[in-house]
């Protein structure tokens, strides 16, 4: 039996606090509680999915009932490795419970010290250290409703455009990202 079958819900919905290197601290907290206009450094993830077929990346927007961030465009999925869960098996699972796609080739991390923290967006800061990873899938996503409000493919080229879009909502984490993933492989050959 693997680490996952032990852990509950409840277990997946600690966030685990990080020193400015990365390090858990061996303190975690209550997810939502946690988020707030002093949202202490935190572990989590972001994570790009591209089509295999044609390299198109999959964005997603978030759900209008979520606690943070609702209704904003982001890269595929982002989440909070829960206390003891190694990062890549956190990236598998918010994929697989997220957009219902629990195959994903060729995961690897791409940025594995990007950190951030956000201006306030309706009273809540996030600050996170958050490693960036990319990964291939053959299906189109079937989203949990909970969490996703859509979803469509981009080409790399869109996608950058729709960072620069002045209508669209997009994530601030996306579009910091953006800087140092344009020049990393894979997506510098896109």
């Amino acid at each position: 039996m693997g680490p996952m079958n032990n852990m509950t819900e409840v277990d997946t919905e600690r966030i685990v606090y990080v020193t400015e290197d990365g390090e858990p601290t061996g303190e975690t907290a209550p997810k939502l509680a946690a988020h707030h206009e002093h949202t202490r450094l935190h572990l989590a993830f972001s994570c790009y999915l591209l089509r295999s077929s044609d390299q198109a990346l999959l964005i997603t927007s978030r759900a209008a009932t979520k606690k943070v961030w609702p209704r904003v465009w982001t890269n595929s999925v982002c989440g909070h490795p829960a206390p003891g869960e190694p990062i890549e098996e956190a990236v598998r699972r918010r994929a697989a419970f997220e957009l219902g796609l629990p195959r994903l080739n060729g995961l690897r991390c791409v940025l594995p010290a990007y950190r951030y923290s956000t201006p306030p967006f309706e009273g809540v800061v996030e600050n996170e250290f958050c490693p960036v990873f990319v990964a291939w899938v053959d299906d189109d996503p079937e989203p949990h409703p909970d969490e996703v409000g859509d979803w469509r493919w981009l080409s790399w080229n869109d996608y950058a455009l729709l960072l620069n879009d002045d209508v669209t909502d997009v994530s601030y984490w996306a579009k910091d990202q953006f800087s140092q993933l344009k020049d990393a492989e894979p997506f510098s050959s896109l």
